[in-house]
């Protein structure tokens, strides 16, 4: 998460009534781990109730990391292997479930998405809202112009309950303010 991301979410918060502690927990690069991040969220915020995944490593990884630059040549490119990272927010869903963030009320990811052959955007948000097991998951469609590097977006907030909206389109700042929304809707919702 940048710090850009940071601040308009902390903006988006701030007229909430409710004390708030913003923890941003960065990830370098593909060689986190699901323990190491883990890790992170319970020592920066132990006490936290909410955990907002606005970002994940790659679903992929070379198998093995090149000494060297891979020079161009006469023969034929080498083929790259790939592994599979753990699956942060399924993990994080996980290790509540296993009482390791006993006091997390709602996880909440993001899902950029593109249609296919098999589904549209939806089709396949709901199927990932699914195998993750998080309670909210925003969901962006992205291709040209849309969600990354524009200063203006819109998409869906999906329930694990089944209840689905639109997030109309409205400046990054507004988007997060409408997702902030949503989930002390399901904090109250799901509290005692």
């Amino acid at each position: 998460m940048t710090r850009g991301h940071a601040e308009r979410s902390d903006e988006a918060a701030g007229d909430r009534p409710s004390q708030r502690t913003l923890v941003v927990i960065p990830t370098y690069n593909e060689r986190e781990n699901l323990p190491l991040i883990l890790g992170r969220v319970r020592q920066a915020k132990p006490e936290a109730h909410v955990l907002v995944m606005a970002a994940a490593v790659a679903d992929f990884r070379p198998a093995q990391i090149a000494p060297a630059k891979i020079k161009k040549g006469s023969a034929a490119p080498p083929t790259i292997d790939l592994v599979r990272n753990d699956d942060v927010l399924a993990g994080a869903v996980r290790a509540r479930t296993d009482g390791q963030l006993p006091n997390m009320a709602a996880i909440v990811g993001f899902a950029a998405e593109t249609g296919d052959a098999n589904g549209d955007v939806l089709f396949h948000a709901r199927a990932k809202l699914r195998r993750k097991g998080c309670d909210l998951l925003v969901v962006n469609a992205v291709g040209e112009g849309k969600a990354f590097e524009v200063d203006h977006n819109d998409g869906w907030l999906l329930a694990a309950d089944g209840a689905e909206s639109a997030l109309e389109h409205g400046s990054k700042t507004l988007m997060a303010s409408r997702i902030v929304d949503a989930i002390v809707t399901f904090l109250h919702g799901h509290s005692g």
